[in-house]
């Protein structure tokens, strides 16, 4: 195995996190925006949906993190230094989640208590994907600098930029877009209503969000912009993200939301596609290439063994949790 298979399976691990953890997040932020006369059947729909499988999909993360620790040493250390603030706290918000979300829907304290536990669950859910986004922004800025394994940038430098802001509100965009199309396929009648005209609407905030982090690259991350707009494969992957979000929108209107299903899929998995290639071989722009972030060949020549054993323990468990909880269910009533 090389390190560029390596790198290639850590761009499956975040496309597979974004299409299951992002949308875990972007519930809990359906859940603080839940209104109207249904706010109460949305919040009972979204725990219905997350409860059995939410804290599994974790496990894309942290697949990604090992890769990159045993693999990428390096890269790995740089990475801690650099963005040690924005991934504490995004740590932080996970672990507030998880916690809020069994309080909530388990605790044995006064509604009242339970409510505020919501609130701390909703808005964990919105701020985590906010600080993952500024830390991909950071490592795709060119501000982050090494100097042999030294960081010489400092602890603010990538993530605090407009850019990385923009490109935070960007990922929770789309994972919120993903969570709405996935609700609206969970549920039925009014509550599905409900959901393909908040996904239909936030289709719309992301292509604004979209073009808003262009001209932020543009502005202040120029080595990603040019990869973005420069290189050979990039008008296809930009045209086929594209005919996705269309396909989202269009099978929408039309009340077909497991094709809308399929096409989000798509298109989040183009979005991180695109980034990944636009990172032209380095785990940090521009001073981390993958020849210099600390592959070991021993490390490497055992991985493919170390991944047959791993998913042979881990595929069927998956694959017998989804049967169980997504696809032997019934969907929550409207009111």
């Amino acid at each position: 195995m090389t390190p560029e298979h390596v790198f290639f399976l850590l761009g499956v691990a975040v496309i597979v996190y974004a299409l299951t953890g992002g949308a875990d997040f972007g519930g809990g932020v359906w859940d603080l925006l839940a209104s109207g006369p249904r706010r109460r059947a949305q919040r009972r729909a979204i725990a219905h949906a997350i409860a059995p499988i939410w804290e599994v999909n974790h496990i894309w993360m942290i697949f990604a993190v090992v890769l990159l620790f045993t693999c990428f040493p390096h890269a790995f250390a740089a990475v801690s230094v650099a963005l040690h603030i924005p991934l504490v706290l995004a740590l932080i918000c996970i672990v507030l989640r998880g916690a809020a979300f069994v309080f909530r829907s388990y605790g044995l304290q006064p509604s009242q208590a339970r409510a505020r536990w919501g609130r701390v669950f909703a808005w964990s859910s919105a701020l985590t994907p906010v600080f993952l986004g500024m830390c991909l922004a950071a490592l795709s800025s060119g501000q982050i600098r090494i100097e042999g394994q030294l960081v010489v940038s400092g602890f603010l430098a990538g993530w605090t930029s407009s850019f990385a802001v923009c490109v935070g509100l960007f990922a929770l965009s789309l994972f919120t877009l993903l969570a709405a199309v996935y609700m609206a396929v969970e549920t039925q009648g009014e509550l599905r209503d409900d959901f393909r005209r908040r996904a239909l609407i936030n289709e719309l905030v992301s292509g604004a969000l979209a073009g808003l982090v262009l001209w932020r690259a543009w502005a202040e991350a120029p080595l990603l912009f040019g990869n973005l707009l420069g290189a050979p494969w990039s008008l296809p992957a930009q045209a086929l993200t594209a005919v996705a979000a269309a396909a989202v929108i269009a099978t929408l209107l039309i009340g077909k939301v497991e094709l809308a299903r399929l096409a989000v899929m798509a298109q989040v998995g183009f979005v991180v596609l695109g980034w990944g290639l636009a990172m032209n071989g380095h785990l940090i722009l521009p001073d981390m290439p993958l020849a210099r972030a600390g592959a070991q060949p021993r490390v490497l020549a055992s991985l493919p063994w170390v991944l047959l054993g791993g998913a042979a323990l881990f595929v069927p468990a998956l694959t017998w949790l989804y049967r169980v909880f997504k696809l032997q269910r019934e969907p929550p009533a409207d009111r």
